[in-house]
């Protein structure tokens, strides 16, 4: 077997087993055991099973951040040193994910799902890496985020940042149970694309919604 084709069967296995079964509940046998390779060969490729998790997210974020990177580019040149506006940044975001090359057809749910199980279980070592790794083009989409967004203050801006997140999460981690289901009751067919088209739109009107809090209480 090529050595890159065992890499790449390991971390097949990896990411769908984590997306299923979450980080501390997969173990590397289980691992080992949906790659049809041995344990030696995870330890001689990656050296850990955190590494391994690592390396499971870099192969998804290295080309979405270097697509992310132009995209951003494209459209800076394109606002002429205005900010750009809310919208086209979370659009930015949302299209070079959708437009990058995938292994499958489940890649972004199945990432998606995983980004998810890095914030709600106990991976800190997970989100050191991310943030060391990936800082700069996703320091990038907050800087732009926050000019798209004066109007917030910084404790507004991170909770609904959290909230978008949640939902686009949520929205493209069960896109196929969600699509199914559309399907079944409406007999619609949804692609993945007009998921998102749908998604921008909604995300970008919480984060421009009036804050509650600063609205006076009838009287």
């Amino acid at each position: 077997m090529a050595q890159n084709d065992t890499v790449d069967r390991i971390l097949d296995a990896a990411e769908e087993l984590f997306a299923e079964r979450g980080f501390a509940e997969t173990s590397l046998r289980m691992i080992t055991s949906k790659a049809g390779v041995n344990l030696a060969a995870v330890n001689y490729h990656f050296g850990s099973k955190n590494a391994l998790i690592h390396a499971v997210f870099a192969r998804f974020l290295t080309p979405y951040s270097q697509t992310l990177e132009s995209a951003f580019d494209e459209l800076e040149a394109n606002c002429k040193g205005r900010p750009p506006c809310l919208h086209t940044t979370l659009w930015a975001l949302t299209e070079s994910a959708i437009r990058m090359p995938h292994r499958n057809e489940r890649g972004i749910s199945i990432f998606m799902r995983l980004l998810g199980l890095a914030y709600t279980q106990s991976q800190g070592h997970l989100r050191k890496f991310l943030e060391e790794e990936y800082s700069e083009p996703f320091g990038r989409f907050m800087r732009l985020l926050k000019e798209a967004t004066p109007q917030l203050s910084a404790v507004d801006r991170y909770w609904r940042i959290q909230f978008m997140l949640g939902a686009t999460a949520f929205t493209m981690s069960s896109s196929d149970a969600l699509r199914d289901i559309l399907q079944n009751k409406l007999g619609v067919d949804t692609r993945v694309q007009e998921i998102a088209s749908r998604l921008v739109p909604f995300l970008a009107a919480g984060m421009q919604a009036e804050d509650p809090l600063l609205v006076s209480s009838p009287a």
